[in-house]
């Protein structure tokens, strides 16, 4: 905020010399002047010698206080007096003329000084007032740029250093009206019970209290209240080494109130952060209670439903094959959900890891397709793979996954009877997956938002949780690759998989397995 911390202090007279230093000094100056003077003790000029301790008591007026002056006027006529005017080394004027010069020497070097010290008291109070003006505005620019309450108590706390030399710290409250136990960047500084139950009161009463005031006046600190236009966030304790008054006061309030606003204007933020994060937490958590109760009770339903009627009475083999079929599918749909919900749950902690090896592409296809097979009967597969396709390093397990998911996905949101291409090939160092359907796609303003978590399409007549995509794209980010989603000219989807993989060479994948 301001690097010269020493200026600051000489500008608001932490480092003036001390009174009796002055008025010594003055006394001295004097002295000495008399001294060089003395030459002119004995002849007609020692008119010339008032004139020239005029000029020092108005030089000294520029850089002395007014009691330092008071004193150099009386001691300068009293010298001019008893060594220059005849007769010497004595307070008696014979001349009349030298009693009227003696008087007017002494009411013009009085009314001098007295007046150049108002002067340069004038222009020192400009100065400070200029000086204060800066500072609350350094301190406005430099609490508008501090983002959090934790800055702006930084910045609060170097001010009160640089422009009160004094130390402090913050105790706010905690959003309902209750003062915190310890200072918000000083968790070392615990309050003792009579310092807690001052700066409650304090807060209570937004009166201050402490040293200096009529309450508390033996504490070691003075409490002030941060007082807001709509909440009070706290109460701020500083260390003085004596009481302000006058335009330091008043100084001292135009700046508190500067600091109360901007914590003022965080603490707000901070309560509505958190007021939106319980509303998105609450939205979420209905969402996924709702979602879940849904797609739980439905397989659950099934699988009651068909056991019931296979321990009822004896059915037909035919019978019990369908029911038998319905119980599978109902078990698999149940268990495709806690899968999807702990793939979930390792993504967002952080524990997907992928354990990459080279692998025949076709492989993984003809897994994922015999894994489908149910489902892709009612379609028209069409597999492009490039028949000099090269190895591709990649985690089998979640790739299969990936590649299941979206199949899956067209399956359920594409028309029977229409095509589902599935094209894959080597590009630039890169495997790319493109899986294409002829659904109804994607509205434009809900492509930014599919790989979210719980998405789902208005109107979306498949169930689900929404959570597929978003596992997807999790699972491709862990193989440092992107996914991108884009609707086809003619209708349907279009999914691109981009996925870095090195061009194998069979030495180097022999000693990688070697290592292994």
């Amino acid at each position: 905020m301001i690097n010269n911390r020493k200026d600051i202090k000489l500008k608001f007279g932490s480092t003036i010399t001390s009174r009796i230093n002055n008025y010594v000094l003055s006394i001295i100056i004097i002295g000495v002047t008399a001294l060089l003077c003395a030459p002119l003790a004995n002849t007609q000029s020692y008119h010339v010698v008032s004139f020239i301790l005029l000029f020092v008591v108005s030089f000294k007026a520029t850089f002395m206080g007014i009691g330092p002056v008071l004193v150099a006027s009386t001691v300068s006529a009293l010298v001019w007096n008893f060594f220059f005017i005849p007769p010497h080394y004595t307070f008696h004027i014979d001349k009349t003329e030298d009693i009227l010069m003696f008087g007017m020497f002494f009411i013009i070097a009085m009314v001098n000084g007295v007046l150049t010290t108002r002067v340069r008291r004038q222009e020192q109070l400009a100065r400070e007032r200029e000086l204060r003006s800066n500072a609350l505005f350094q301190l406005t620019k430099e609490l508008s740029k501090a983002a959090g309450i934790d800055e702006v108590l930084v910045v609060a706390k170097e001010a009160i250093q640089v422009y009160f030399l004094a130390e402090s710290f913050f105790i706010l409250q905690d959003g309902d009206n209750v003062l915190l136990p310890a200072g918000r960047l000083q968790t070392e500084k615990l309050l003792s019970h009579r310092e807690y139950d001052i700066a409650d009161t304090v807060f209570k009463s937004a009166k201050k209290a402490g040293k200096y005031t009529d309450v508390f006046p033996s504490e070691e600190y003075t409490f002030y209240p941060l007082a807001g236009t709509r909440v009070s966030p706290g109460v701020v304790a500083i260390r003085l080494n004596s009481a302000m008054k006058g335009d330091k006061l008043v100084f001292w309030g135009i700046f508190l109130t500067q600091i109360a606003n901007a914590l003022e204007r965080e603490f707000l933020g901070e309560l509505a952060q958190k007021a939106r994060f319980l509303d998105e937490s609450d939205k979420l958590y209905k969402t996924l209670f709702n979602s879940i109760s849904h797609e739980l009770r439905i397989p659950v339903a099934t699988i009651l439903g068909s056991v019931d009627t296979l321990l009822s009475a004896p059915h037909p083999e035919n019978i019990q094959t369908a029911l038998y079929n319905e119980i599978f599918t109902a078990s698999f749909r149940l268990n495709r959900l806690i899968e999807n919900l702990l793939n979930m749950s390792r993504l967002e902690s952080g524990r997907i890891s992928t354990r990459l090896d080279w692998y025949d592409i076709n492989d993984l296809v003809n897994k994922v397709t015999e894994d489908l097979n149910e489902e892709l009967k009612s379609f028209n597969l069409s597999v492009s793979v490039p028949d000099d396709m090269t190895l591709v390093k990649i985690d089998f397990g979640l790739m299969e996954q990936v590649l299941y998911n979206l199949l899956f996905n067209s399956c359920e949101y594409a028309p029977a009877s229409t095509d589902i291409n599935l094209n894959v090939f080597y590009e630039d160092c890169e495997l790319v997956m493109q899986i294409m359907d002829e659904g109804p796609g994607f509205p434009s303003e809900a492509l930014k938002n599919v790989f979210k978590k719980f998405f789902r399409v208005d109107g979306s007549k498949t169930g689900g949780l929404g959570l597929g995509l978003s596992i997807v794209k999790g699972f491709i980010e862990a193989h440092k690759g992107t996914i991108t989603v884009e609707n086809r000219k003619y209708g349907g989807a279009k999914f691109t998989i981009k996925i870095p993989s090195g061009n194998p060479k069979i030495d180097k994948i022999q000693l990688e397995k070697y290592e292994q």
